[in-house]
């Protein structure tokens, strides 16, 4: 295999004078098997270096780096994100369209997996008008306002939690991990921290507050 210490030793010994050594001078290859694995270690660092000059085969620490230059801590890693989502993250977030209300929308539903709602009591096409359609009572449309320029109100929904790996729910009757007491089976005393690659609230207002436009403000609920 190029690049491995019995390439490296061949390498080695097809630069010797020829004749000048016997093929299987134990010195000689134990001298040559030291110099291959230097240099197959060399060959293998300058391999794993040019794959962190892009961010397309970027690994480990290096991914980290590179988003964090680009998008600071409101783009860092995510406990137990692998390189490859990383990575995909990363490149979603360089690429996206920021500025716009159809930008908005795009961002938090890529983050949640789920449609906000976003209303501009500027926009008639969101407030609607008496006597037109676009308008019901608790049903469409709402109070319009020119007093709020440059200013919406967005919901934003949570993902739809994955819960808890290996714990059975409240009133978890019938499922496979129902079965549990006190100190006992696949119960536990549940928090937010142990749900493994949730979206968090703050990650959901970074995400809104990186899609508006300067100069404007986005009034925002969360919501399960």
């Amino acid at each position: 295999m190029t690049g491995d210490p019995i390439d490296m030793q061949a390498r080695l010994r097809a630069a010797l004078p020829s004749g000048w050594f016997a093929d299987k001078a134990p010195v000689l290859s134990a001298l040559l098997g030291g110099l291959a694995d230097v240099w197959a270690w060399l060959y293998a660092l300058l391999a794993y270096v040019r794959l962190q000059t892009r961010i397309a085969t970027a690994t480990d620490g290096w991914l980290d780096l590179i988003a964090r230059d680009y998008g600071g801590q409101a783009w860092a890693r995510e406990k137990g994100e692998t390189d490859d989502a990383f990575r995909t993250r990363t490149m979603r977030n360089l690429q996206r369209l920021r500025g716009t209300r159809a930008a908005l929308v795009a961002g938090l539903t890529t983050l949640t997996g789920r449609t906000p709602k976003v209303f501009e009591p500027a926009h008639a096409s969101d407030t609607g008008g008496l006597g037109s359609i676009g308008l019901g009572w608790n049903t469409a449309g709402g109070w319009g306002s020119l007093m709020l320029p440059y200013q919406c109100f967005v919901t934003a929904y949570r993902p739809a939690g994955g819960g808890i790996a290996n714990t059975g729910g409240w009133g978890g009757i019938g499922s496979t991990l129902a079965i549990g007491g006190w100190n006992t089976g696949a119960l536990q005393y549940g928090d937010a921290r142990l749900v493994e690659g949730q979206v968090t609230d703050a990650q959901i207002l970074a995400t809104v507050a990186d899609c508006m436009p300067a100069a404007t403000i986005a009034w925002t609920a969360l919501t399960n």
